[in-house]
């Protein structure tokens, strides 16, 4: 009878234990299981229901935006377009999707953006006249329906040194025109002062800038 109850212990089992078949955890399954435990214990802690299922599906979501958000920047799609509002039509009777910048007066136009108090189109005519001195200089081939992103490339490909403040002036304008970022008289000066330095260094006709 003492036998059998020492048989029975666990500390008395000397068989041999089965080896365990199953394949090793790999590192991206690892990262994934402590996501999991984190997230589990962020909501509740051992107790909480498992939001295994939930979890890995919105992963796999974000997973995917972030595919397709590459896949448009590849594409060249203008991204403040598709997710951001559209921008307010502008005062003066402008037209954006008519606008062609070999017949523009940006003299006068500029002139009457800033007297009527429209900063962003003031803003969006000194940007439109930079292509204009790039496309005249040949750094650029200028097309209506261009993406900003090809103008910076082709700049680069030419006059490497100019990227840099065409890249900021490019950054300055889709903040403002795409994103409406609200323009004060002393911020529209520092863009306008950092439209004409660059139309400076462009050549003669950063004249129309000043």
């Amino acid at each position: 009878m003492r036998l059998r109850e020492l048989a029975g212990q666990r500390a008395f089992d000397y068989r041999e234990a089965k080896p365990d078949l199953s394949p090793p955890s790999s590192a991206w399954q690892r990262f994934w299981r402590r996501v999991f435990t984190w997230l589990r214990n962020l909501l509740g802690g051992p107790s909480a229901p498992s939001y295994d299922g939930f979890w890995r599906w919105l992963i796999y979501g974000l997973l995917a935006a972030a595919v397709v958000f590459v896949v448009l920047k590849l594409l060249e799609v203008d991204l403040t377009r598709v997710f951001g509002r559209a921008p307010r039509r502008a005062a003066l009777g402008y037209e954006t999707l008519s606008e062609n910048i070999h017949e523009l007066d940006f003299p006068a136009q500029l002139r009457a953006a800033e007297e009527a108090g429209n900063l962003r189109l003031a803003v969006r005519l000194g940007y439109l006249a930079l292509l204009k001195q790039l496309s005249d200089s040949a750094l650029i081939e200028w097309q209506p329906d261009k993406t900003n992103q090809a103008y910076l490339r082709e700049l680069a490909s030419q006059r490497p040194a100019l990227r840099p403040a065409f890249a900021e002036a490019t950054r300055q304008f889709e903040y403002v025109w795409y994103g409406e970022l609200a323009l004060t008289p002393p911020l529209y000066a520092e863009v306008r002062a950092e439209q004409v330095a660059l139309g400076r260094q462009l050549g003669p006709g950063g004249a129309v800038l000043s």
